[in-house]
């Protein structure tokens, strides 16, 4: 089939144009093809290998932890519609983090309120008294929200509750002396993330308010108290803190030791609405010092987990094994600007891509990086590589007939970088693209999901271009991109810049391209189409049996 030509190689020229530019003989014959593309809708906008639940709504994950080989991941869930309502916990469970089984609920709303976010811990030494008969209990922090007393005004509709499991996260008991941590007056006073702090010798919690965390500590997971607060005037404010995380981190290649305080807002994230910034400092027992140039940050810094629009709430694994020693996250592939109204209807919103944080220093500059687990690397099919591009216009360099674009895996390096802008892109016979500009003068990527598909359920979901810095000095420039369907999360430099993206395109991505002001070469592309069809096979199976 004919590809549908590029005008200065950023924006397609529809359907019909394209016939003036292509062989007359070839023009109803290509018209014909392109109406015979089935438009994507609904279930065909479901993700091959990212979490969604089978229906209805779902947000921030929640109560992360690994135990006997099964990585666990509990979810913000509503089973009764496809919007925001009052919220449970949904559960899946996975053996590698990619591939992912649904779960019965793991915890409803009652009396005490609706079970917003939180975390879980394996209490292996069951300091909580909650095991019996030599079953080690795993222990869910979650905050009760109180919707009439928040309808009333009441400042104190939020509540630190827990609950625990004796069957590895199947089922689940509620502690009958909830709440362990009260309202103390405070409105937003959410999204408990709890650690072991091995270094002190306690648990550890960071606490989400308005402006800023709160930390608190406990022996028993019952009895908590106050050790301090930080963040009030540090990073970004123009919304209201949630679901934090902490966690000590060994800087690479060194023995040096940090803390991470990963920290969700929303709304004021870089490119608006949702997002998630972190700080590097130290922490002693009771207080978190960030590091020389995090003490006073403003809005518009660097150090954000991902710049894309549709990564938010992210947390990590609890109980990683030491001999695995890794830092895993898993983030919510969406924003508030516009959660509620994405065209999916039988299921709302996706998890990001598993992935392994890492701590480097640049002179005198911590980054936490962050790239896909290595796990995915196992579902690469045949490898595809390319070496010495020339780039000239607008050059394809994969299509639908080498790889799938709705499941693949594309890493590419450019070198020797020159003072022009580098533009690479997604697009489909219906018109439609998913444009990535990198102006290499300004260090700065610029996301155009304008033309990508349906967006007209939104005013704010392609009204402008998003943004995001290059944090590398390097002169190449390396990517990872992780396409699924409706997504790209694309890592720069080694994870230094990361980007997350949803788009709806009404037909699936058939070509790859590079497109640049001038000239330029790309050194190597590899892709690997990643194959699911296993698991799609026994996920068409189960859903069959339930229908039965």
């Amino acid at each position: 089939m004919n590809r549908v030509k590029k005008l200065s190689g950023i924006i397609f020229l529809s359907v019909l144009m394209a016939g003036i530019f292509s062989c007359k003989n070839d023009s109803k014959e290509e018209e014909k093809q392109v109406a015979e593309v089935k438009v994507q809708k609904d279930e065909d906008y479901r993700p091959n290998f990212h979490f969604t639940p089978k229906k209805n709504w779902m947000n921030d994950p929640n109560g992360m932890f690994y135990l006997n080989g099964t990585y666990h991941l509990y979810f913000q869930y509503y089973p009764d519609d496809n919007v925001w309502g009052p919220m449970h916990w949904g559960h899946a469970t996975s053996k590698d983090m990619i591939t992912w089984e649904e779960q019965p609920i793991a915890l409803f709303p009652d009396e005490k309120g609706y079970i917003f976010s939180g975390s879980a811990v394996v209490d292996r030494n069951n300091t909580s008294g909650f095991g019996e008969e030599g079953k080690t209990p795993v222990v869910a922090i979650f905050t009760y929200h109180e919707p009439e007393a928040a309808k009333e005004g009441k400042k104190d509709y939020q509540s630190q509750a827990i609950a625990y499991s004796l069957d590895e996260g199947q089922t689940w008991t509620k502690y009958e002396g909830n709440p362990v941590i009260p309202n103390p007056g405070i409105e937003n006073f959410r999204d408990p993330k709890v650690i072991w702090d091995d270094i002190n010798q306690q648990w550890l919690m960071a606490l989400a308010t308005t402006e800023k965390a709160l930390f608190y500590t406990s022996q028993n997971l019952k009895d908590w108290k106050k050790l301090s607060e930080f963040g009030e005037n540090t990073g970004a404010h123009d919304g209201v803190w949630e679901c934090p995380d902490i966690f000590p981190m060994r800087v690479q290649g060194s023995d040096e030791q940090k803390w991470v305080l990963i920290q969700s807002l929303n709304p004021g994230g870089y490119n608006g609405g949702s997002g998630t910034q972190y700080f590097v400092g130290d922490f002693d027992g009771k207080e978190f010092t960030p590091v020389s140039g995090m003490e006073a940050l403003e809005e518009k810094h660097p150090f954000w987990i991902d710049f894309g629009r549709d990564n938010y709430a992210g947390v990590t694994w609890s109980n990683i094994p030491d001999e695995d020693g890794r830092k895993l996250f898993l983030g919510w592939m969406s924003n508030w600007l516009y959660a509620e109204k994405v065209p999916t209807t039988t299921w709302r919103s996706s998890m990001t891509i598993a992935r392994e944080l890492k701590l480097i220093k640049e002179g005198d500059r911590y980054l936490l990086t962050s790239e896909p687990v290595e796990e995915l690397k196992k579902y690469r099919g045949e490898k595809i590589q390319k070496k010495d591009i020339a780039v000239s216009g607008n050059t394809v360099v994969l299509d639908s007939e080498e790889v799938d674009l709705a499941k693949v895996e594309i890493r590419f390096n450019i070198k020797d970088l020159e003072a022009t802008t580098y533009n690479f892109s997604l697009s489909n016979d219906g018109g439609e693209e998913f444009i990535i500009s990198y102006n290499h003068p300004k260090k700065e990527f610029t996301m155009n999901r304008s033309h990508a598909g349906k967006n007209d359920f939104s005013d704010e979901f392609a009204a402008e271009n998003s943004t995001a810095p290059r944090i590398s000095d390097a002169q190449n420039l390396n990517a990872i991109l992780i396409i699924d369907k409706t997504s790209i999360e694309m890592f720069f430099d080694n994870g230094k810049t990361v980007i997350t993206e949803i788009f709806f395109p009404s037909q699936p991505w058939t070509d790859f391209s590079f497109t640049g002001l001038e000239d330029f070469r790309v050194d190597s592309l590899e892709a690997y189409e990643l194959n699911f069809e296993k698991e799609e096979q026994n996920s068409e199976e189960n859903r069959e049996e339930e229908d039965i």
